[in-house]
């Protein structure tokens, strides 16, 4: 008979290797499935950034669908005018940019030799190596029509998913509750806090990176830099994927000022994207975000990882909402283990009282009947 501590380790041993099969299956079956899978993915990730908005406009006694139709035009908007100047300055300082690496790495090849002359052939094939970096979906889309379509009907029914999850959202706890009346209760509440992290973690995403987008843009037109708005625009993308975009863009950055102004501008524009961080990380942060769900930077950057190499560039930008999404079910399974667990409060409720694991709204489903990617508070349409 083997003894208590070994049978424990060995009971731990199979649930892992169980948990284990089924996280390797699903994430194939998304592999196999993105086409259906990402849309579904973007879509609650738009919900998540558009639901106060549309519990806003539900409590000022807007129809349902009017009010998700509402939302998604502003998304629509939002997005586009978002895409529309970060690509117009991509393209507008791209060059500029390209010309400023390759002078940088001629600049520090003389100093570091074959470590420079690599930086000058990484800027040499940037394009290139961007396709390779995205993956199979990054290089489709520039040679080929048909993957252009492709993404554009994924963003379409990710619009229309959108508009679905935002009208008929607060119908999904309904559900839940008729199909397990016992566990109805719990599975609300581990769905509501699971929502709830990809609000907070989407709403706070979006106003840090346009923070910090706007203090970089600043200093690197103070600093006289060629191409800021382009660089802006990268530190504006770059902010969705924590730590690394971070540490990409503003290496860009002060590698385009070193060749400009040489080795004190790079110290500057160096100075100004600390600065920014050090804002971010000490003032930004623990406001914006301190009631969404909270990481440690090892756990960011290994679900970083896994995104990149399972799904390319979309990976790596879902991975971290997902990842926070998780920890939410994971902490809300917790305590109600441990007897804490707290139910979905009442949208007419002050938000005084919500509890701090979530974006401080709740479930976003709202309401008595639960949450689904929205919240109802009133009456359906």
């Amino acid at each position: 008979m083997l003894p208590e501590a070994a049978r424990r380790v060995a009971a731990w041993c199979v649930v892992a290797l169980l948990v284990s099969g089924v996280g390797a299956v699903v994430i194939w079956l998304c592999v196999q499935l993105k086409a259906a899978v990402t849309p579904v993915l973007l879509a609650l990730l738009g919900t998540g950034l558009l639901g106060p908005m549309f519990r806003r406009l539900v409590r000022m006694r807007m129809n349902r669908s009017l009010a998700a139709g509402l939302t998604c035009l502003v998304l629509v908007a939002v997005v586009g005018g978002a895409g529309y100047i970060v690509v117009s300055a991509l393209i507008d300082t791209g060059d500029e940019i390209l010309a400023s690496l390759k002078k940088a790495a001629r600049k520090l090849s003389g100093h570091f030799g074959t470590a420079g002359s690599s930086l000058e052939d990484l800027a040499a094939n940037g394009k290139e190596l961007l396709g390779r970096f995205g993956g199979t979906a990054a290089s489709e889309v520039i040679s080929g029509i048909s993957v252009v379509g492709e993404v554009i009907g994924m963003a379409v029914l990710a619009l229309l998913l959108t508009f679905f999850f935002l009208r008929d959202g607060h119908r999904v706890m309904a559900a839940v509750h008729r199909l397990s009346p016992r566990r109805g209760t719990q599975l609300e509440a581990m769905g509501g806090r699971a929502l709830a992290a990809i609000e907070g973690f989407m709403r706070g995403t979006t106003i840090i990176a346009l923070i910090d987008a706007v203090l970089i843009t600043a200093g690197l037109v103070g600093l006289g830099v060629p191409g800021a708005a382009g660089l802006g625009a990268l530190v504006f993308v770059g902010a969705y994927i924590p730590y690394l975009g971070a540490f990409l863009s503003g290496t860009v950055a002060v590698l385009v000022a070193l060749a400009h102004g040489g080795l004190s501008s790079a110290l500057w524009v160096l100075g100004v994207v600390v600065a920014v961080q050090v804002i971010e990380g000490h003032l930004l942060q623990p406001i914006v975000q301190s009631r969404t769900v909270q990481m440690h930077p090892a756990v960011v950057m290994v679900a970083i990882a896994g995104g990149a190499a399972v799904a390319g560039i979309v990976g790596m930008l879902l991975a971290v909402p997902l990842t926070a999404a998780a920890f939410g079910i994971l902490s809300e399974i917790h305590q109600q283990y441990t007897g804490g667990s707290t139910l979905a409060p009442d949208p007419r409720a002050p938000r005084g009282g919500a509890r701090g694991g979530g974006s401080g709204t709740g479930p976003p489903g709202g309401g008595a009947s639960g949450a689904g990617p929205s919240t109802g508070g009133a009456s359906e349409q």
